[in-house]
């Protein structure tokens, strides 16, 4: 299974238009060689070169920019600006949806995370990504990453 951006390739800079600095909305993303046998599948962004005094202050190891669950296993895309089909999680801004990049100090690494599943998850909307992947750990059929770095200006 892959997962792919035209935005940016695998370890490559995301554009600014993709951040807190430009227009905050979400990259294209492609989804490749999903597994027949996959159910549903989950999609992860998160940040874990956060710094301590914000791992601290939230009780977190890395701050979660998107969280979305119970994805129709044959989506093979995310248009560019366009929130995921299936159930939205919270983010660590506790918001629904995508949250771009913004780091506070450096060049930070952003991993999209997508995980095939052989179920459904049974959760309502706004889970956390703690909540989905407690419920996911069994369940996993393969999983693809894209890793983007960004740094402020």
């Amino acid at each position: 299974m892959n997962l792919e951006s035209s935005a940016f390739v695998d370890n490559g800079r995301i554009p600014e238009k993709y951040t807190c600095d430009g227009e905050d909305i979400s990259p294209p993303l492609f989804f490749k060689n999903v597994p027949k046998s996959a159910i549903s599948l989950v999609l992860i962004m998160d940040d874990r070169d956060i710094p301590g005094f914000v791992k601290e202050k939230f009780g977190i190891e890395a701050w979660d920019h998107w969280v979305v669950y119970n994805i129709p296993a044959e989506m093979q895309e995310v248009k560019e600006g366009e929130e995921s089909k299936g159930v939205l999680g919270k983010n660590t801004n506790k918001k629904l949806g995508y949250g771009g990049p913004c780091p506070p100090d450096r060049e930070h690494r952003y991993f999209l995370r997508l995980f095939a599943l052989d179920r459904v998850l049974n959760l309502k909307e706004g889970a956390t990504k703690k909540e989905v992947l407690l419920l996911m750990k069994d369940h996993i059929i393969e999983k693809a990453e894209l890793m983007g770095k960004y740094k402020r200006k």
